[in-house]
């Protein structure tokens, strides 16, 4: 110890933050493993009996469809898992009286959990990182085997798909066939875009286009242009015309509609830019924002509760602390629901849990024993 108090990094915080990754590995099992335990038990019928789409798609295929899911279970419920941690690290200093040792060399309780809540706030930040490659790499290979394993499909289709263009048009597509990755080969079915062209609404229709990549863009069969107004006669066309979108671009519009909240912020953002009056989209930038703050905001609700230096109510004081953050969780969840309904403006609905919450996390934490 130095005269002006601990160094970072010291010997202290390496010891507190190596009971904390401990921990984390212990909560990470024991949360996820709940979720996916629970996910299991509800759909297990479903996914082991024979239906009219087909046989029963086998054990293996649904182990794989449940471990391509768990960074998607992960996001929604890391920061359970971060409390969880902190908590089950604060129950071991206290429980073994670090924490009396560590007051009587003068290390008051903010300085010893420090090293938790700087985890907290690393794990906050990966979330972001964590978003973006879920989405990108694993998203589209979780939904085939979920695919596979729900509608017995040997291919996986996302159908009914409409999304806007920033000017003004409308993109419908009864069902995307997508290739490997969405790339090169991806099918479209009943395609009809209505645009605004020059003063004139005109309509592109097909019955069925192939996406051949960046450079061609989709090849039509049976492709059509036509005027509403006026004339009605419709020109043929190859390749679409006057609009340009990608098969990513019609699974996230697909999964802006039926998974909304494993959009990545990026996705969230491009739907926003076709669509900028829908309020859902620009709550859910800003919920994207503040949700892996829960991180570090239930560190500083929830540990306090523990440290009361009175080891005989110790889970006592764990069930408050753990009261108190569903309450935050609650309020969060009501609160982005009216956000995306338009009751609240989107900023207010994002951000209000996080202020609320956040400064009473501080004040409780500020006021542990020193």
């Amino acid at each position: 110890m130095r005269r002006y108090g601990l160094l970072p990094g010291g010997r202290l915080d390496r010891y507190v933050l190596s009971l904390f990754a401990g921990s984390y590995a212990v909560a990470f099992f024991l949360v996820v493993g709940l979720f996916l335990i629970l996910d299991l038990a509800a759909n297990l019928d479903d996914y082991f009996s024979s239906n009219e789409n087909g046989p029963s798609p086998g054990g293996l295929l649904v182990v794989r469809f449940y471990l391509l899911n768990i960074p998607f279970i992960y996001l929604q419920v890391s920061p359970f898992v971060t409390l969880v941690a902190g908590l089950f690290t604060t129950a071991k200093l206290v429980r073994h009286n670090e924490v009396v040792a560590a007051l009587g060399a003068g290390v008051s309780s903010q300085r010893l959990l420090m090293p938790v809540l700087v985890g907290g706030v690393v794990l906050a930040g990966s979330m972001f990182a964590l978003r973006v490659w879920a989405t990108e790499a694993v998203g589209f290979r979780r939904d085939s085997v979920q695919d596979k394993i729900v509608e017995r499909r040997p291919q996986i289709v996302y159908d009914y798909i409409w999304m806007k263009e920033p000017g003004g048009g409308l993109v419908q597509v009864s069902e995307l066939r997508p290739a490997r990755d969405l790339g090169v080969g991806s099918e479209i079915v009943g395609l009809e875009v209505t645009l605004m062209r020059r003063g004139s609404n005109v309509v592109l229709s097909a019955e069925r286009g192939v996406w051949e990549g960046p450079g061609r863009g989709w090849k039509l069969d049976k492709g059509t242009r036509r005027l509403i107004e006026g004339s009605q006669d419709r020109e043929p066309m190859a390749y679409l015309e006057d609009i340009s979108f990608t098969p990513r671009d019609l699974q996230m519009a697909w999964k802006g509609r039926e998974r909304v909240l494993e959009l990545s912020f990026a996705e969230v953002g491009k739907l926003w830019e076709r669509d900028p009056t829908d309020v859902q989209f620009k709550t859910l930038i800003e919920y994207l924002k503040t949700f892996p703050m829960a991180n570090v905001i239930l560190l500083l609700v929830g540990l306090p509760f523990l440290m009361r230096h009175e080891r005989s109510r110790s889970a006592e004081k764990l069930v408050e602390g753990f009261v108190l953050c569903i309450f935050f969780f609650g309020a969060d969840f009501v609160s982005r629901s009216m956000g995306m309904q338009g009751v609240l403006q989107p900023m207010m609905a994002s951000w209000l849990p996080v202020l609320f919450f956040g400064s009473l996390g501080v004040v409780l934490f500020g006021s542990m024993r020193s």
